[in-house]
């Protein structure tokens, strides 16, 4: 499955719950979203996952889940995205098979490469700037973060889509596809817009 180069992942606010901010994402063009509920119940996950997979199934849309791999057969969905504290890639390999994708997080280099000697599908490293959805906050890269790991990526042959994740601004967009990543995870991008719909089209419209 050839992955799609903006991912969304769910995040709740004022405004939007994890599905509004999905359902968001996919009317203006995304389709690559991941389910991250964090402190959901597994009742929780299952009510709401089964609800979006009817709804990215409409879209075309590829749909993963945060930290649950037992939940990817369950629910039956795409994949799983796993986190360096998480189960092992390997292991959810094993579980899942070569069909389904498992994404890892990285923090740097060293990370990018235990996620691909793992074998992970992609990784999403960052974050890129300041970021409010995540609690702990690993260090912050910024564009030259980005263009060292993906330089050492080059030097060492290592061949897998790096995704920028974390604090990226409308305004970041085409400086990080100047970096050479595979594409973008966002959430706050758009649901801090005062018109998110309009703003994930523009990200599309970017990001081609």
């Amino acid at each position: 499955m050839k992955l799609k180069k903006i991912q969304f992942i769910t995040h709740r606010n004022s405004k939007y719950d994890y599905l509004d901010s999905a359902l968001l994402a996919l009317e203006g063009g995304i389709r690559f979203i991941q389910l991250r509920m964090k402190d959901a119940t597994k009742e929780e996950l299952v009510r709401v996952g089964t609800r979006l997979k009817t709804e990215c199934e409409k879209y075309g849309a590829t749909l993963i889940i945060d930290d649950y791999v037992d939940l990817v057969t369950e629910i039956g969905i795409d994949g799983v995205h796993l986190g360096l504290m998480d189960e092992p890639i390997n292991n959810a390999r094993e579980k899942l098979g070569k069909e389904k994708i498992i994404g890892g997080t990285a923090n740097s280099f060293e990370d990018v490469m235990l996620q691909y000697s793992l074998g992970a599908d992609y990784v999403g490293v960052g974050p890129f700037a300041h970021t409010t959805t995540k609690e702990k906050l690993s260090s912050i890269l910024g564009l030259k973060g980005y263009e060292d790991i993906l330089g050492n990526c080059k030097r060492d042959n290592v061949n897998i889509p790096i995704y920028a994740i974390g604090g990226i601004r409308l305004s970041d967009l085409e400086v990080l596809k100047q970096t050479g990543v595979y594409g973008i995870a966002i959430s706050s991008l758009i649901l801090e817009s005062s018109s998110p719909i309009e703003t994930t089209k523009e990200i599309v419209k970017i990001w081609k």
